[in-house]
Parts: structure tokens; C-alpha cells; sequence
């Protein structure tokens, strides 16, 4: 039989919690000889808010936009050599607007099995708490998902493929 886990995509937001989704993606894939594809979402949304929120002035907004970008591009470059480390091939996919729905599309139009995400953060305001994408995603996607917690135990798996 087949496995049940053809497709695994690994959401990557920037935090060390992804970072360890990611390796513990990296170690499914391998085992279960699955296709795996990172993605970054630049948010766009949040960006917006800040700039309609006057936190940002739209020429700021344009050099923290290229930060991020930047900053997507190097997660997304770590995320791959950690694959590649271990003999899994891994594609790396940026994307930029909201998104819990630049996942969902993701998901959906590779018809992904699974959906791998970090612990999600502790909420601390009812702000936090309707603005995490993460968890938005969860709730949307239309796969099963798996959120990786025991980072400990994640490098130990990660350590142990060679």
C-alpha cells in the first residue's frame, strides 16, 4: 500500500516554532518517501494595517516590505539546506498576501495531505488571538494537520537521519 501521505506542505513563518516544523517535516518526508514543499507567506494584510494605522508611512512600508522579503528568501534558503542535509528534496514556495489563505490555495491546488505548523504562540490579547494566522490556517485547511511541539525531541529525530 501506498502511504496515506503523499503531500506534505511545511508553513514557515520566521519563528524558531517553524523552523522545528520543519525539521520534523523533513523527518515524515523522509520516512513516509513523501513530497514536501515549504511555504512562506509575506503578509501583506499586516502591512496594510500598519500603514492604514499610521505606524508605518507608505515609503517605510516599502522598506520593511523588502526586509520581509528578504527575510522569507533566507528562511526559506535555511529550511531547504536543512533538506537537502538529510538527502529530501524540499521546494520552496514564497507567496504574499493573508495567509491562512495563500495556505488554504497552496493546500488546495497540490491537493497536500498534510499541513505542517509550529507550536502556535501564546496569545496575550484578543488582538493576537484573531490576528494568528497560523491558527487560522488550522482551522481552514481542508487536509489533516500537525502541529510539531518537543524541539528536543524534533532535533533528536532531525540528528538521527544522518
Amino acid at each position: 500500500m501506498d502511504s496515506p501521505i503523499r503531500k506534505i506542505l511545511v508553513y514557515i513563518d520566521g519563528s524558531e516554532e517553524s523552523v522545528t516544523a520543519a525539521q520534523y517535516a523533513i523527518v515524515l518526508t523522509h520516512a513516509l518517501k513523501s513530497e514536501l514543499i515549504a511555504l512562506y507567506v509575506v503578509n501583506t494584510r499586516a502591512l496594510d494595517d500598519l500603514v492604514k494605522s499610521r505606524i508605518f508611512l507608505k515609503s517605510e512600508e516599502e522598506e520593511y516590505t523588502v526586509d520581509i522579503e528578504k527575510d522569507a528568501e533566507r528562511y526559506l534558503q535555511h529550511v531547504k539546506k536543512l533538506a537537502q542535509d538529510k538527502g529530501v528534496s524540499l521546494e520552496a514556495v514564497k507567496r504574499r498576501g493573508t495567509p491562512f489563505l495563500e495556505i488554504k490555495a497552496e493546500i488546495e491546488s497540490r491537493s497536500t495531505d498534510l499541513l505542517v505548523v509550529g507550536e502556535l504562540s501564546r496569545i496575550r490579547s484578543r488582538r493576537d488571538e484573531f490576528f494568528n494566522e497560523t491558527e487560522r490556517a488550522v482551522r481552514n485547511v481542508g487536509c489533516s494537520v500537525l502541529m510539531v511541539k518537543d524541539e528536543d525531541r524534533v532535533w533528536e529525530l532531525y540528528d538521527a537521519l544522518g
